[in-house]
């Protein structure tokens, strides 16, 4: 489960993926669903006790962030905030300094925006339906179609990067999928949804975890896929992927990891902060005060008088 992904250029992708020829995608839904009962990790976002805030937090943690970081963080803040409402009664800064390290930490306030949104337009539970879903805030099509899917049982194409490389590689024959989700790739996903929506809950959840766990992006496990005799990509022989190189994210050095140490020192202190004090934190001072300034701007970070800071109130 990661981030929603915008939809790219037109011109760059304006054919609709197609599927193989001879690939027959009606029989793709029972041997995923199938390898999934026998294999699903135990995670406890897929328990019936996480109710539908439960899965809406793991939807938040989970973008771009592997499942064993989320994991303790997860626990803790559901353990705390049990209810959106509970959140939406403490302060921002509050859900900052929860997040701990991890990463993107504008998804800790957006999430306490959602809670917000929730209690007073909801009465503190969160909706089902798809467009008030979308309505929240920091709420995006993936989120929404995932949670309405996973806490509801509705019938959605949940297209996380998972998902997507799967459907590239099982349907149409290719490696990865583009960069950004495309029209394209969500009309193919629509079209392959189970038209009962149990089964079609199912079988998001189940392409998803086969993803993760089997169709990696790198290392693929084939031989434990329940569909490898139906890949396309397969059976072209794994063509390399043919397009832009994909390069992975950098961090040593950057904003990020500046911000990162920035953040570090206000989660930790209860009272407002010096200047000194971040200025200790990165010896750069025109990178330092370009990664404060952000975390202001995304507020993150509240600037307070005689040159003091603190997480927002």
């Amino acid at each position: 489960m990661t981030a929603p992904t915008n939809t790219g250029p037109a011109a760059a992708h304006s054919a609709a993926p197609q599927a193989a020829p001879g690939t027959d995608t009606v029989p793709l839904h029972t041997p995923v669903i199938a390898w999934f009962e026998a294999n699903a990790r135990d995670l406890p976002w897929r328990r019936a006790e996480a109710g539908a805030w439960g899965v809406m937090v793991s939807e938040f943690m989970l973008q771009q962030t592997p499942v064993a970081r989320v994991l303790p963080v997860y626990e803790q803040w559901l353990a705390r905030w049990p209810r959106p409402a509970d959140l939406a009664a403490e302060a921002p800064g509050e859900a900052v300094r929860a997040w701990g390290r991890l990463g993107y930490p504008r998804r800790a306030l957006r999430l306490h925006g959602a809670a917000v949104a929730i209690t007073e337009r909801h009465d503190g539970e969160v909706p089902s339906d798809h467009g008030e879903l979308l309505a929240l805030p920091g709420v995006g099509e993936y989120t929404a179609a995932a949670v309405a899917s996973f806490a509801f049982g509705r019938r959605h194409a949940v297209l996380d990067t998972n998902v997507r490389r799967v459907l590239a590689r099982a349907v149409t024959g290719v490696q990865y999928p583009p960069t950004a989700t495309t029209a394209a790739e969500r009309r193919l996903a629509v079209s392959l949804l189970p038209a009962d929506e149990g089964t079609a809950a199912r079988w998001a959840a189940a392409s998803m975890e086969l993803g993760a766990l089997v169709c990696t992006a790198r290392n693929e496990s084939c031989h434990h896929c329940p569909i490898a005799s139906r890949c396309a990509w397969r059976q072209a022989g794994k063509p390399e992927h043919d397009g832009p190189p994909r390069r992975g994210q950098t961090y040593a050095g950057t904003d990020r990891q500046v911000r990162g140490k920035l953040l570090a020192v206000l989660r930790a202190a209860r009272e407002p902060v010096p200047q000194a004090a971040l200025d200790a934190v990165w010896d750069e001072p025109v990178q330092r005060a370009r990664a404060l300034d952000g975390l202001v701007a995304d507020g993150l970070v509240e600037p307070l008088d005689e040159g003091l800071y603190r997480l927002p109130g």
